[in-house]
C-alpha cells in the first residue's frame, strides 16, 4: 500500500517537468530584447546649513531694561568660602552623587550613618564630618537621611551653599 502511493507521488513529480513552461520562457525573451530604459539622476540637494540662534543671551522682550551695573551691585558680598587650612577627609575624594547612605549605628548616644563609596567600602560619619568633592559638611543625620551643605563656586568669583540630601538606600 505504500509502495503504491510512493510510485504515484513520484508520477505526479515526474509530470511538472519541464513541460508547459514555453509561454514563460518566451515572455521571459521578449521582456529581455526590449531596449533598456534611462534612469534619472539622483537630484542634488543643497546641504543643510543650521541655524545659530542668538537671542538666547538678550533679554526677553517683556523685561524691563536692566543695568548690568546696577545687578552687581545689588548682590550681596557673601563670607562664604572653604577653609583651605582644613585637611581633607577621606570621602572627600569622592564626587556626593556616588555616595549612599546605606544604614546607621547608633553608639554613646551618638548616631553614625553608614556611607557606601561605590567602591564596596562602607564608611561611618556623624554631624561635622564632611563628604563629596564640593566641600560637603553633614549638619543633620537621622535614621533616613542625612542633610549635607556643600560649598560650590557661584560662577563670579565667590562661593556659595548648596543643600543636598542623601537619603537611606533600602534594598528590594
Amino acid at each position: 500500500m505504500k509502495r503504491n502511493i510512493l510510485l504515484l507521488m513520484m508520477i505526479a513529480l515526474v509530470g511538472c517537468g519541464e513541460a508547459g513552461h514555453d509561454d514563460l520562457i518566451a515572455f521571459m525573451a521578449e521582456v529581455k530584447a526590449r531596449p533598456a530604459g534611462r534612469i534619472d539622476p539622483i537630484p542634488t540637494f543643497t546641504p543643510y546649513k543650521p541655524f545659530d540662534y542668538g537671542a538666547t543671551m538678550l533679554r526677553g522682550p517683556f523685561d524691563k531694561p536692566v543695568v548690568v551695573q546696577d545687578l552687581i551691585e545689588l548682590l550681596p558680598v557673601s563670607a562664604v568660602a572653604p577653609d583651605p587650612n582644613r585637611t581633607p577627609e577621606y570621602l572627600e575624594q569622592f564626587n556626593i552623587e556616588s555616595l549612599q547612605m546605606v544604614g546607621t549605628l547608633e553608639k554613646d548616644g551618638q548616631l553614625w550613618a553608614l556611607i557606601d563609596d561605590g567602591q564596596g567600602n562602607v564608611h561611618y560619619v556623624k554631624e561635622t564630618n564632611y563628604l563629596g568633592k564640593n566641600h560637603g559638611r553633614i549638619v543633620a543625620a537621622t535614621q533616613t537621611y542625612i542633610q549635607v551643605v556643600e560649598i560650590v563656586p557661584n560662577g563670579s568669583g565667590g562661593w556659595v551653599e548648596r543643600p543636598r540630601t542623601l537619603e537611606l538606600r533600602e534594598e528590594q
